[in-house]
């Protein structure tokens, strides 16, 4: 599974676990919610660390290629790549 999806899935089941602990609290759904949604921003950072890094780390290592690949494919429309031959 990709990290970027690990990680977001994570990020929604952390939601969806402090919304469901906060269900008996005597509140307004609205402010559940958003004590939840809060809640969870703040936990992600302790709780979804290692999953954290590891989507850093692919979407870097993507970036990286898609420069690459952009960057031989402006040499070869150039023409630099024929000069190479």
């Amino acid at each position: 599974m990709s990290p970027v999806v690990k990680f977001t899935l994570g990020r929604v089941g952390l939601f969806v676990a402090v919304a469901v602990v906060l269900l008996p609290v005597p509140l307004d759904l609205l402010v559940k919610l958003m004590i939840a949604l809060i809640a969870s921003f703040g936990l992600q950072f302790l709780v979804l660390r290692k999953w954290r890094l590891e989507m850093i780390e692919y979407m870097d290592r993507s970036v990286t290629q898609r420069r690459a690949a952009r960057e031989k494919l402006r040499s070869a429309l150039a023409g630099d790549d024929a000069d190479k031959s």
